[in-house]
């Protein structure tokens, strides 16, 4: 049997490493992860990354995280894999409404994942962009998610914005930072989509196909518009926690940056 290799990895010794990146006690921190870009083994796995930084965070901070349920979309835009056309219509009748306890993740990690079920931590009410929060500023962040425009003015990204949050991307690039999606709200470029969405949802305590406007989300230049910010700003600091590489950058001056960048960029 192969022997793991390398340092053990703790609730300590990652707190140690937050902290030297630059998180700080009562910071309003939004993570982005890859629990597997670590190490080969956490003791506590996803627990222990989520208890460090709720220690170095303390009674003063607020965590949060995304916890999108993109199965919970409509049908007819799903291509991994797709489905029968003459299935759409039975899936929007017949599929459970959107559950904050309940609604699996999809595509966000094993560390929200156990996040979202710990004592003490909420879940806002969007069906497919929800996100969870502990701390301080808990229920200001989750409260009054917006049905339209998920990732808008009236999100928790938006909130975070107003509490001069930042974001945390640990093993992960700019296409998972989440919060560019604001600076998409925010920016006007010729080919910005609005679209209908739906989800099913409990109204009123009836299973219902609730459709709401939103807009066609794109990362596909995230990753350049997170170079150039590094590059021209100098606002991210970069190290590593455990294994894995990490970016912790102010979220209100990427996502100002990012208004006029994709401006200019995005035609």
């Amino acid at each position: 049997m192969e022997e793991i290799q390398g340092d053990l990895i703790t609730v300590e010794t990652l707190a140690a490493d937050f902290r030297k990146l630059g998180v700080t006690e009562g910071m309003t921190l939004l993570l982005h992860s890859s629990f597997k870009s670590l190490g080969q083994w956490v003791a506590g796995g996803p627990v222990a990354v989520i208890l460090a930084l709720e220690q170095v965070l303390g009674e003063e901070g607020t965590l949060v995280m995304p916890t999108h349920s993109s199965d919970l979309t409509d049908p007819a835009g799903w291509s991994n894999p797709p489905v029968p056309k003459e299935w759409w219509q039975s899936i929007r009748e017949q599929m459970p409404a959107y559950d904050p306890d309940m609604t699996l993740l999809r595509g966000m990690g094993i560390i929200p994942d156990c996040f979202r079920k710990q004592k003490g931590v909420r879940r806002s009410s969007h069906p497919i962009h929800s996100f969870a929060a502990w701390g301080k500023h808990r229920d200001m962040i989750i409260d009054g998610h917006a049905l339209d425009f998920a990732l808008g003015e009236h999100s928790p990204l938006a909130r975070i914005y107003d509490l001069n949050g930042s974001v945390l991307l640990l093993g992960v690039d700019h296409v998972n930072n989440t919060s560019l999606h604001l600076a998409e709200h925010r920016s006007s470029y010729a080919g910005k989509q609005e679209v209908t969405a739906g989800a099913p949802m409990l109204v009123d305590g009836a299973r219902r196909w609730v459709e709401f406007r939103d807009f066609n989300w794109n990362s596909d230049d995230f990753a350049a518009l997170g170079g150039e910010f590094g590059q021209d700003t100098g606002r991210i600091t970069y190290g590593t926690v455990a294994a894995s590489a990490a970016q912790l950058i102010p979220q209100q001056e990427i996502v100002d940056y990012a208004v006029k960048w994709l401006e200019k960029k995005r035609k």
